[in-house]
Order: C-alpha cells, then sequence, then structure tokens
C-alpha cells in the first residue's frame, strides 16, 4: 500500500512540474509587441532597487522576459558600468532607435506610438 501512495505522489508532482513549466512558456499577449520593442533598438534601463521599474515591468505581465532590459545596480547598489556609460540618471529610463529619451513610467500605448509597435487589439 505505500508503495501504491509513493507511486500517487510521485505521479502527481510530475504532473504539476509538467504543468507549470506549460504555463510559464505560453505565449503571453505582449509577446510580439515587446519583441519589436527590442527589434526597434528601444532599451529599458531600470533597478531592482525601483519601485516604478518594477511597476513598468508588471504592465508586460508575462511578456516581461522579452523586455529589452538592462539592469542599472548591482548587489552593493552601486551602478552597473553600462548605465554609468548611458548616463542614466533616473529610474526607468526608456532609449529609442530615434535617438530620444524618456524617463517614467511609459504606458503601452506611449512605447506603441514612439517605436511604431502594434499594440495587440483587445478583440
Amino acid at each position: 500500500m505505500n508503495k501504491n501512495v509513493l507511486g500517487i505522489v510521485i505521479a502527481l508532482v510530475l504532473a504539476m512540474g509538467f504543468g507549470i513549466n506549460y504555463l510559464a512558456n505560453m505565449p503571453g499577449p505582449l509577446d510580439d509587441f515587446t519583441k519589436c520593442l527590442a527589434e526597434k533598438e528601444s532599451i529599458f534601463y531600470g533597478s531592482f532597487l525601483c519601485p516604478a521599474c518594477q511597476h513598468q515591468k508588471s504592465i508586460f505581465g508575462s511578456s516581461k522576459k522579452y523586455l529589452p532590459y538592462i539592469e542599472c545596480s548591482n548587489p552593493d547598489r552601486s551602478q552597473t558600468q553600462a548605465c554609468i556609460d548611458a548616463e542614466i540618471e533616473n529610474y526607468p529610463t526608456w532609449f529609442f532607435g530615434d535617438g530620444s529619451v524618456q524617463t517614467g513610467i511609459l504606458e503601452l500605448e506611449v512605447l506603441a506610438e514612439k517605436t511604431g509597435c502594434q499594440l495587440p487589439s483587445n478583440e
């Protein structure tokens, strides 16, 4: 009897693991839009210490993994060399392919307008 219970527990754990992996790899509604931002040479500079940066990432939901994001903070809270070189002073900071720069949380519509990337329709 104990072997049967153990077998069932192992099967359930494996099934849950496969299910979580499947859900984590499902396409998000903003995947194409977020990939387009990178293709259009947009860069989002931020810091894990910055609540506004965390909010900016959360707007993208599961598609945030495709953000053209550069982390500006080292574990010791100093600024990374990439962000020093880019002269980043505020977070979040967005650089765009046309050479323009904007700081603060940007709504998806603003990013679409700046890049020409198309947002998915809400149908």
